[in-house]
């Protein structure tokens, strides 16, 4: 959750609170998430269990585009070296089933009024190059610019499409707005140094700090054309020797981390894909879904569980329609119910 700021104003209108982009959780670097052994349950159509409905935190539709046919690839960061095929195989198949399941989506389906939902997963690809120690935006837009000009990318529905920069184990994410390795490397050296408790108002923290990851889009000419890719970035959240974490790390295995937090970022891209564009123009009309304190639809679940206690009410592995199994997902916003929720067997009306 970002901090609430207010934004400059524009010759037309002004946006009176700053798009809250990223996944983050209140937590010391030493403590790490909290979690309770026992998984809280949830009923079908219910907010999710121990959670008070919070009609003030119903998300807004302010008239920016969604998509509702999703399309996404996954990759990989960091080199074949950089990874075990079993976590790639493991994440492309939960992210890929929780993303196209149907009593999932029914939940997702209320900020889609008249439209089916769906979501096509294009696969996924290692992205050779070094490990990265730090990862910023401005390795985001040059990772994405390079491999799309490479012609490395599939530019079929590109307006509909999210890239998923996945991190490898140890990479430092730095908050969104980061720019060159040694500006991140510094701010990276100094939050090692300088535990802190961060709060769900704060966008300054990296991943050592709670930063999950972020989603947003990259715009650069190519001739005459505007090109737009849409991306999120997500850290393999882990449990670290030393006793600290980096990133979100819930779940037992850091690929399960991984895919929820893959879900809460390809979720809140669905139904406000333009964040970026709020953000840098000021323009109401390019947002998307989100409440009236700028959250999206992944965001205040993670603060209301911690203000409550434990991740575990919002942090589920949840069976799949089709019975093949269960996929680790973060419960997203319902207005229907107004908090978290899902999965569903049939959308609100």
């Amino acid at each position: 959750m970002s901090k609430v700021k207010r934004l400059k104003k524009t010759r037309v209108r002004t946006v009176p609170l700053k798009p809250i982009k990223i996944q983050l959780v209140t937590v010391s670097k030493t403590k790490g998430p909290s979690r309770m052994k026992e998984r809280l349950s949830f009923s079908p159509k219910e907010i999710a269990s121990g959670i008070p409905p919070t009609p003030d935190r119903d998300l807004i539709y302010h008239g920016g585009r969604t998509i509702a046919h999703l399309f996404f690839t996954n990759l990989f960061v960091g080199g074949t070296s950089s990874w075990l095929k079993s976590d790639i195989n493991s994440i492309d198949q939960a992210i890929s089933g929780a993303m196209a399941d149907k009593n999932l989506n029914n939940v997702i389906a209320q900020y889609f009024p008249g439209k089916k939902v769906t979501s096509i997963f294009n696969g996924s690809k290692i992205v050779e190059g070094p490990w990265p120690e730090f990862f910023t935006t401005k390795d985001v837009e040059v990772m994405l610019k390079s491999l799309y000009l490479q012609k490395k990318l599939a530019i079929s529905n590109l307006k509909n499409t999210v890239f998923n920069l996945i991190l490898p184990r140890k990479t430092i994410l730095e908050p969104p707005g980061s720019g060159g390795a040694s500006e991140s490397s510094k701010s990276a050296k100094t939050s090692r140094q300088s535990p802190k408790e961060v709060g769900p108002e704060l966008e300054e923290d990296d991943s050592l700090n709670g930063l999950g990851g972020y989603h947003g889009s990259v715009h650069f000419k190519q001739g005459a054309k505007i090109i737009t890719l849409y991306y999120s970035v997500d850290v393999y959240s882990e449990r670290l020797s030393d006793g600290t974490h980096n990133g979100i790390p819930f779940f037992d295995k850091p690929w399960k981390n991984i895919v929820a937090t893959l879900y809460h970022e390809l979720n809140e891209a669905r139904t406000d894909p333009d964040v970026d564009d709020v953000i840098a123009t000021n323009n109401l009309k390019l947002w998307g879904w989100a409440d009236k304190k700028g959250a999206e639809c992944g965001d205040f679940p993670i603060a209301e569980a911690e203000k409550l206690g434990s991740l575990a009410m919002v942090f589920k592995e949840v069976p799949l329609t089709s019975g093949t199994g269960t996929v680790p997902i973060q419960l997203q916003y319902s207005n229907a119910v107004h908090g978290p929720e899902g999965p569903i067997p049939a959308p609100h009306h």
